[in-house]
């Protein structure tokens, strides 16, 4: 049986929305969910939410976690390495908050949401009109951090939507393309596996 060489980083779930008004505009709403099963820190979940991108230290700008070490260390050298969160103003000056629980509804067939608490505030995030999930793996020159292979299960949403304590966020997913698919930029990863060779 084939065994991937090196250190499994880290492994689990990290589904995400990031969402424009205009698409052709900057991303008004930055989301990314995590829950960690292994890890060098332990297990734990952590959201990130970026309201304001383009301001740094805005109150608005947060991450729920129940594992504050483990999630300095996703965002410091996984999150901030993501292609929509690289360069913002808003990774500087992250608010860090405590999560009271996380609730999982639906399924990828039709309406999946991740439901966090923390804060003071209650976060739904919705993935609808769900696409056929695939498999990838991303070998060390095309994973975000450029240090390790990543094997994931995606499937795109065609539409989203986030609210915080019922009040939507503003924007929605726009297309994009992934290793050749037709997915767009609100998406389920599974089974992610980040692998230090």
């Amino acid at each position: 049986m084939p065994a991937y060489p090196g250190t499994v980083d880290w492994s689990g779930e990290n589904p995400g929305m990031y969402l424009k008004e205009d698409p052709n505009g900057p991303f008004v709403t930055l989301l990314s969910f995590f829950r960690v099963v292994v890890s060098p820190h332990g297990r734990g979940n952590a959201l990130l939410m970026v309201r304001r991108p383009q301001e740094s230290g805005h109150a608005d700008n947060v991450c729920l976690t129940d594992n504050e070490p483990l999630a300095r260390w996703l965002i410091a050298d996984y999150a901030s390495n993501f292609g929509a969160f690289k360069g913002t103003p808003a990774m500087n000056g992250l608010r860090y908050a405590g999560l009271d629980r996380v609730t999982t509804t639906g399924d990828t067939s039709s309406t999946y949401t991740e439901t966090v608490v923390g804060d003071g505030m209650e976060v739904a995030m919705s993935w609808m009109d769900i696409g056929t999930p695939f498999a990838l793996e991303l070998p060390v020159a095309h994973s975000a951090t450029g240090k390790h292979i990543m094997l994931s299960l995606f499937a795109g949403a065609g539409r989203a939507s986030a609210t915080v304590d019922g009040r939507p966020l503003p924007g929605k997913p726009i297309p994009r393309d992934m290793v050749g698919r037709p997915i767009t930029t609100a998406f389920l990863a599974f089974s992610e596996t980040w692998i230090r060779p």
